[in-house]
C-alpha cells in the first residue's frame, strides 16, 4: 500500500481530568483526494484539527503527515512542518484586518521558505501567485489587492482565506466550516472553485462541515461521530 498523505492509527486524546474525547481506530487520506468529514458539535472535530496540525499531541497512537510522525517532532519543528505542508481555511476566516488583501494571502510565504519558493517557481513571483489565485477564485479587480481585509464582504473574505491556504501549493488543505455563512448556491460554487484550485496545486482537501448536503461533491465522506468511538452526548460542549 502506498504512503498516505494523512494516516491516523489508534488515536486517543483526552483533556486533563476529563473523559476521553477522541478514540479513532484509523483514518487515511490519500494524496490528491478530497474528503468530506461530517463534524457536528460534540464530535471532537476542533480537537482533531488541532492534533492534525501538531498544536496538541495525542495521548496514544500516531498521526503521520507525509510519512512523518508528528509526535517525533518538537514544538518548533511541528510548527514549521505545519506551515510548510498545510493550508487552513478557518470558519471565521481569521484574516488580519489591518493588512491588505495581498498581504493576507502572502502571509504563509513569510513563514515558510518552501511555500515561498514554490509560489515563485509556479507563478514567477509571490505577488503574482497571490494575484493569480485571487483571480481564479473570482476576485479579478487589481484594486482589491490593496484594500484592507476588513473592508471586504463575507464572500470576498472567504475567497481571500482560500487563496491564503492555497498559496505555495501545500500538500494538504484543511477547511473548517468555511461555507457556514453562505447560501446554498454560493456554497456549492465556492467548493467547486476550491476543488479546481486544489487540483491545480496538487493539494488534498480535508473539508469539515455539519452540512451533509455538500458531501456528495467529494471523493469520499466520513462521519466523525461514527468514526470517533468516544463521541458521546457528554462531550456536547466540544465545538
Amino acid at each position: 500500500m502506498s504512503q498516505a498523505l494523512i494516516e491516523l492509527t489508534d488515536l486517543g486524546f483526552a483533556w486533563p481530568g476529563q473523559a476521553p474525547l477522541l478514540d479513532i481506530p484509523a483514518l487515511r487520506l490519500e494524496a490528491g483526494e478530497s474528503l468530506f468529514l461530517k463534524g457536528p458539535s460534540g464530535s471532537g472535530k476542533t480537537t482533531l484539527l488541532g492534533l492534525l496540525g501538531g498544536v496538541q499531541m495525542p495521548d496514544r497512537g500516531s498521526i503521520r503527515l507525509l510519512g512523518q510522525d508528528l509526535s517525533e517532532l518538537k514544538q518548533g519543528a511541528r510548527d514549521r512542518f505545519r506551515v510548510d505542508h498545510t493550508g487552513y481555511i478557518f470558519q471565521q476566516f481569521n484574516l488580519l484586518p489591518f493588512l491588505s488583501v495581498r498581504e493576507n494571502v502572502e502571509l504563509p510565504c513569510r513563514f515558510s521558505r518552501s511555500r515561498a519558493q514554490r509560489a515563485a517557481e509556479r507563478h514567477g513571483s509571490i505577488d503574482q501567485a497571490a494575484a493569480s489565485l485571487l483571480a481564479h477564485l473570482g476576485l479579478k479587480d487589481p484594486a482589491l489587492l490593496a484594500r484592507r481585509a476588513d473592508s471586504l464582504s463575507i464572500g470576498q473574505q472567504q475567497r481571500v482565506a482560500a487563496a491564503r491556504a492555497l498559496i505555495g501549493q501545500p500538500e494538504l488543505v484543511i477547511a473548517d466550516e468555511p461555507t457556514s455563512a453562505l447560501d446554498a448556491d454560493t456554497r456549492e460554487a465556492f467548493i467547486r472553485l476550491l476543488f479546481a484550485e486544489c487540483r491545480d496545486a496538487g493539494s488534498s482537501l480535508l473539508f469539515v462541515s455539519h452540512d451533509q448536503s455538500l458531501a456528495t461533491l467529494f471523493d469520499h465522506q466520513l462521519s466523525l461521530p461514527e468514526l470517533n468511538r468516544a463521541a458521546l452526548p457528554a462531550n456536547a460542549q466540544e465545538a
